[in-house]
């Protein structure tokens, strides 16, 4: 499987193998980084479904998910409720606090955790974790401080490739294809 990720450094696969859990920012990492609001004041925002099907298979594989947002929004609960996040907080701006308090519940070290963020206000996190990823249009001052920047913008697959990485890291995503192509199908 490691001919898909050619372009990622094998020190990324080395501190990705050791990580338990996975917490992302939201505006800028799973979605643009756009709000949209119509005339009624309804907040709309596009994610991308690749970064949603891998959630499962991360659960499954005892990697737990998290989202600490600085935003406040239903769209983005209902989001992460949808998916089955282990945990997420909304309208946080000290995120570093919350993180701590969350590995702290959890009885995970920061060697265990990687974070994908895309701005300033990650960048405690970013800069603490055993793996840390943005998005390839994240702010540059971030792109400089982290292990991995995706290939990916903000919204279009960003966590899915990291997911990625941090299943095929641990040896995970080969049987995770080869379950679901062993598939049978029955017709009806």
């Amino acid at each position: 499987m490691k001919e898909y990720f050619g372009h990622v450094p094998a020190e990324v696969f080395e501190k990705a193998s050791k990580i338990k859990l996975l917490v992302t920012d939201v505006d800028g990492v799973l979605t643009d980084g756009g709000v949209i609001y119509d005339d009624h004041k309804t907040e709309f925002k596009r994610f991308q479904v690749k970064d949603g099907q891998i959630v499962q298979f991360l659960k499954a594989h005892d990697i737990r998910i998290g989202v600490i947002t600085g935003r406040n929004s239903l769209v983005v609960k209902n989001r992460c409720e949808e998916l089955g996040f282990d945990f997420h907080f909304h309208g946080v701006k000290e995120k570093s606090l919350v993180f701590l308090s969350q590995l702290k519940a959890m009885g995970l070290t920061l060697d265990q955790c990687a974070y994908i963020g895309d701005d300033i206000i990650d960048l405690p996190i970013l800069k603490n974790v055993g793996f840390s990823a943005c998005p390839k249009d994240a702010m540059s001052y971030v792109k400089d401080k982290v292990d991995f920047v995706s290939e990916f913008n903000g919204g279009d697959g960003v966590f899915r490739e990291v997911a990625d990485i941090l299943l095929e890291s641990q040896g995970k995503l080969e049987s995770v294809i080869g379950h679901l192509i062993s598939q049978k199908l029955q017709n009806p």
